[in-house]
C-alpha cells in the first residue's frame, strides 16, 4: 500500500503515531511495527468492534502493548493524545469510510468530523512528520467526504505543509485516492 511506503519513509522507530479510524487493524498494526517497542500508537474508532477487530489483530502479532485503543471519534484525538506529545507525531494515518466486514455499514465517517480530526493531526505532527488519508468515493457519502478533504488540502499553506493527491487508475471503481500532508521542517 503506497501510504504505508510513505509512512515508513518517515517514521521512526520510538516516535508514536496515530491511526484516526482503526478499522480493521491493518494500519494500526504497520504502525506498531514501524514505532518498535520504544514507540506507542494511538487509535480511535467509534465501533467497538472495529476496536475489538484490531485489538485481536495486535495480540496475535504480540504487539498489543505499543498501542492504545480508544473508543472515541477521530476528531477528539488532539485531547486523547498527552500534550506532551504534540508537535511530536512522526505520523498519523486515516482510512475513511466504513468499516469493511462490519455489521452496520451506515457507520461511515463523514467531513463534519473529518475536517476536524484533520486539523488536529496537523497540530500533532512533528516538523517532517506526515498524515495520510485514504479516501473512497464508491459508497453513499463517500464522494462528499473526499471533496471535504481536497478542498481542505488545498487551504493548507503552502510554506508550512506540503499536500499531494494521488488518484489510483487501475484499482477499484470508483478509485480511492490518497492524500498525503507533510509538515515542512520550519513549520
Amino acid at each position: 500500500m503506497l501510504a504505508h511506503r510513505i509512512v515508513a519513509s518517515v517514521l521512526q522507530p520510538g516516535e508514536m503515531a496515530v491511526d484516526a479510524t482503526v478499522g480493521n487493524g491493518h494500519d494500526t498494526l504497520f504502525l506498531a511495527r514501524q514505532v518498535g517497542p520504544q514507540g506507542h500508537v494511538y487509535g480511535f474508532d467509534v465501533q467497538e468492534e472495529a476496536l475489538a477487530r484490531t485489538r485481536r489483530r495486535l495480540e496475535e502479532a504480540g504487539l498489543h502493548e505499543r498501542v492504545t485503543l480508544l473508543r472515541m471519534g477521530h476528531e477528539h484525538m488532539a485531547k486523547a493524545v498527552p500534550v506532551a506529545w504534540h508537535g511530536r507525531i512522526g505520523a498519523v494515518m486515516f482510512n475513511l469510510g466504513y468499516l469493511p466486514g462490519g455489521s452496520d455499514r451506515s457507520c461511515i465517517t463523514r467531513p463534519q468530523t473529518t475536517v476536524p480530526a484533520l486539523e488536529a493531526a496537523l497540530r500533532l505532527l512533528r516538523p517532517g512528520g506526515v498524515l495520510t488519508v485514504v479516501a473512497y468515493r464508491g459508497h453513499p457519502g463517500g464522494a462528499e467526504e473526499a471533496e471535504a478533504v481536497r478542498r481542505w488540502a488545498e487551504t493548507l499553506d503552502p510554506d508550512r505543509f506540503v499536500a499531494a493527491r494521488y488518484a489510483f487508475c487501475n484499482r477499484h471503481r470508483p478509485a480511492p485516492e490518497l492524500f498525503v500532508v507533510v509538515r515542512g521542517v520550519a513549520g
